[in-house]
């Protein structure tokens, strides 16, 4: 599923954020969008999630513009197509590690409802077989960044949105969450990610640095 910006812009109280914006995102490639703290990365980021609204310009979709679409085929979008691994995961702590996987529970109790076939092999890929019964409190940050990428596993999601997947790891968790992202990139998988981490740009296919016409433009003024 190809995501493509086009002349996007973002102002926020009067202060531009986002410039000019173009940018493609292809299918099977993994596209990291560097910058200095506050360039607008995750702005972008959330702007090609569908998540803001730019105040001009447009998202595309595999060539659909998504500028009119309504909030119920946005929510469609994220819920058939895409994940996101945010910086605060958005892990259920007190739910088992197989709920927070399907993100289905039973009528009468909280056991994780789904394909469990897929749940195991979703947990086995990010490195987290045999966990399934554990409530995801006992889990570490790192185990809980792989914890969302299984999320995004089972749900075979089309494009991923991961924003500072690797800050405040561990060497060995930062490896094994990147080379999960570099995975699902290889499997078919759009992959959009928001870092300041050198390693994450080294396995990306395509860097777009935020914020970089806004800078050329304000040092073409200087007297």
């Amino acid at each position: 599923m190809e995501l493509t910006a086009e002349d996007l812009r973002v102002v926020i109280d009067g202060v531009p954020v986002l410039d000019g914006v173009d940018l493609t995102c292809a299918p099977g490639r993994m596209t990291v969008l560097v910058g200095p703290s506050g360039s607008g990365k995750t702005t972008l980021l959330n702007c090609l999630g569908l998540l803001q609204v730019p105040s001009s310009g447009r998202v595309l979709v595999d060539g659909t513009d998504t500028t009119a679409w309504r909030s119920g085929r946005r929510r469609r979008f994220w819920r058939d197509h895409s994940a996101f691994v945010l910086q605060d995961t958005g892990i259920m702590d007190e739910e088992s590690v197989a709920l927070n996987v399907t993100m289905r529970a039973g009528v009468l109790t909280n056991r994780a409802r789904g394909d469990r076939a897929r749940m195991l092999d979703a947990l086995g890929v990010a490195g987290l077989a045999g966990r399934q019964e554990e409530r995801a409190a006992h889990l570490s940050g790192g185990e809980k960044h792989r914890l969302a990428i299984a999320r995004a596993v089972y749900k075979d999601a089309r494009v991923l949105y991961v924003d500072e997947p690797t800050a405040s790891l561990d060497d060995a968790n930062r490896r094994t969450v990147i080379d999960l992202l570099v995975a699902r990139a290889r499997a078919g998988c759009t992959v959009v990610v928001a870092t300041h981490d050198d390693d994450v740009v080294a396995a990306a296919d395509t860097q777009y640095t935020v914020g970089a016409r806004r800078a050329a433009v304000a040092a073409a003024v200087q007297p």
